[in-house]
């Protein structure tokens, strides 16, 4: 699927690319419509009808990743109720021993999420991963996710990133999109990002099921 001779960069999401989305999916879903519930006295029902505008309003948007912002809106400790559910946190199948592929073949390994720094750390804390990094970024350094131009635009002059010879990997249509406008060589999609639910549609984008189908040979 990749020819490694062409990529010297390699940028990952983290969530629904390398670690399962369905701890986020559940988080947002389904704990925190609970715990807002009870905060409010309000069956879970009304509670997922009130916060849907709330969140989608500004899906796509840095507010949307982050947590200081759905503490003070929600009034709940988001990264507490985070904690309580880390056993949800786990990597994609074969992720980890993609990340120790590439690394061994001398890639440069960035990650670029749109996580909050208080998500990222407590992702690290629980699924050690730094050390197959050369560099973690989180839009958030930036003060643009990674659906604003700004957002590679900053990239770039923060790493030097020659994007003739990079390979993006990630699970959201719309960020594929943002780095396909910015000059991203070669792209990637997630068919599966959490793995309670089906297929996702990735677009025209091709897409990875199994990261042992982009394993570098030992020529590379």
């Amino acid at each position: 699927m990749i020819d490694w001779n062409t990529i010297d960069t390699v940028l990952l999401d983290m969530d629904g690319t390398l670690l399962d989305l369905h701890f986020d999916n559940y988080f947002w879903q389904e704990f925190v419509p609970q715990r807002y519930a009870e905060k409010q006295g309000i069956t879970l029902e009304k509670a997922k009808i009130d916060l849907e505008p709330r969140f989608t309003d500004i899906y796509g948007k840095l507010q949307w990743y982050c947590l200081d912002h759905w503490a003070k809106e929600l009034d709940l400790d988001i990264m507490a109720m985070k904690r309580e559910v880390t056993h949800l946190i786990s990597f994609r199948p074969h992720a980890e021993a993609f990340l120790q592929n590439i690394k061994d073949h001398g890639k440069q390994v960035i990650m670029i999420t749109n996580a909050h720094r208080g998500s990222l750390s407590l992702k690290l804390e629980y699924l050690p991963m730094s050390h197959y990094f050369d560099k973690l970024i989180s839009s958030h350094d930036y003060g643009y996710p990674k659906e604003n131009q700004a957002f590679w635009q900053a990239l770039d002059a923060d790493i030097n990133l020659n994007k003739e010879r990079a390979l993006f990997i990630d699970d959201n249509v719309s960020i594929l999109d943002s780095a396909k406008t910015y000059g991203i060589a070669q792209l990637l999609a997630i068919s599966h990002p959490d793995s309670k639910q089906g297929k996702w549609d990735t677009g025209s984008y091709n897409a990875v099921t199994d990261f042992r189908d982009l394993l570098a040979p030992e020529t590379v």
